[in-house]
């Protein structure tokens, strides 16, 4: 009779650990996606649209350093600035005053640049319907448990998004491909995030299930430029995608931070504008959806046997002693840039430089002066009347 009630106390224990470990689980695949993508695209030309540039750019980098890797990124912008002959800098891009942060850096990856970045180009990438010779690194290989962040600068109006001043998409067609997409199990959850002109009329048409929309701006509203930078003589930043950044850069990649929280950056006292977004087609509630569900990649899952209990600390593994002493190995996240250091100091004071031919023109006007000066002189002299004898 004591075997039976032990068997029994000891079938309930198992079962309630069962149950808690499938809680924990359930939890930890809530969002039921398995790889991460994004598509990042500037579609403005010409040096005045620098900003636009290093908007992606930033946001190019705040992915990576958070875990997606370039294979998974679709990089897309109209105009190289780093090449660019009226960059003072060439083979940077920045994105902060005083030229302390570059974005460009050493290992970016564009895939379309220049006059690839089409209308065309952009819905074939979202749908898949590109051309057989295409390389993969052009491609969006996404399937039905990829949640993709979608990411667009430029100039728009109410209902559409130029690209490169020669053409636009609307709003419509963007609906559409989303919709080609979800029809096609090209996503799991898609996150679209657009930094322009009345932006939020970009996504008024979505129809598609499991999508959530930001924008920089309301319809009828303009999105400002940020930082003015003298020496490069334009705007670094949009004010949206700024505050983006700095929001960015405090997440990292065991981040407990929401979609709520994301909702809350730059709000009208610092954008001008007005931010607005959109979670009706979205299946989950937001504040459950954690950042790096977008921002981030997936970890890597270890298949094991063995019962695991989630709840109980991990125990530390102990060290043998190296020549007498325990060496401890402390593991952290180290970030790629120094943003955040470099978005909170306050401008550093610059040693003054005389600029390229001053010293030259000096010379110049001191040489020009004595020989006025000199002139001056002997027509002075030439000038007096002879003296008389008497």
């Amino acid at each position: 009779m004591k075997i039976l009630t032990l068997w029994s106390l000891f079938s309930t224990y198992l079962l309630a650990s069962s149950l808690n470990i499938e809680n924990h689980a359930a939890q930890f695949f809530s969002s039921g996606h398995t790889n991460n993508w994004a598509v990042l695209v500037c579609t403005s030309r010409f040096w005045f649209n620098y900003r636009h540039v290093a908007n992606t750019l930033s946001v190019y980098r705040s992915v990576k350093r958070l875990g997606i890797p370039d294979s998974h990124i679709v990089l897309m912008l109209a105009d190289d600035m780093a090449c660019n002959h009226r960059n003072p800098k060439p083979a940077t891009v920045f994105s902060h005053k005083n030229m302390e942060l570059n974005v460009y850096g050493d290992d970016v990856e564009v895939d379309y640049r220049g006059y690839e970045v089409t209308v065309e180009n952009f819905l074939r990438v979202l749908t898949g319907r590109l051309p057989p010779s295409t390389p993969r690194s052009k491609r969006l290989l996404s399937d039905d448990r990829s949640n993709i962040l979608i990411y667009l600068t430029g100039h728009g109006g109410n209902g559409f998004l130029k690209f490169q001043d020669s053409e636009e998409i609307s709003n419509v067609e963007l609906a559409d491909a989303f919709e080609q997409m979800w029809q096609k199990r090209r996503y799991n959850e898609l996150l679209f995030i657009i930094d322009t002109c009345q932006g939020a009329s970009m996504y008024e048409r979505f129809y598609s299930p499991n999508l959530m929309a930001l924008a920089s701006s309301q319809v009828g509203e303009d999105s400002l430029s940020h930082q003015p930078d003298l020496a490069i003589g334009v705007h670094l930043m949009d004010r949206y995608t700024f505050y983006l950044l700095e929001f960015l850069e405090d997440i990292h990649p065991a981040s407990k931070t929401n979609m709520n929280d994301l909702f809350k950056v730059c709000p009208k006292s610092q954008c001008v504008s007005t931010p607005g977004h959109r979670t009706d087609l979205f299946l989950r509630d937001p504040g459950s959806v954690l950042i790096t569900d977008f921002f981030g990649s997936v970890r890597k899952v270890e298949i094991t046997m063995e019962t695991i209990n989630l709840t109980d600390p991990i125990e530390q593994v102990e060290q043998s002693p190296v020549n007498g002493e325990l060496q401890k190995e402390r593991n952290s996240y180290v970030d790629q840039l120094p943003v955040s250091e470099i978005i909170h100091q306050k401008p550093k004071q610059r040693d003054w430089h005389p600029p390229d031919g001053f010293i030259l023109g000096l010379w110049t006007l001191i040489l020009l002066v004595f020989f006025k000066t000199l002139a001056f002189q002997e027509t002075a002299v030439g000038s007096k009347p002879p003296y008389r004898v008497q």
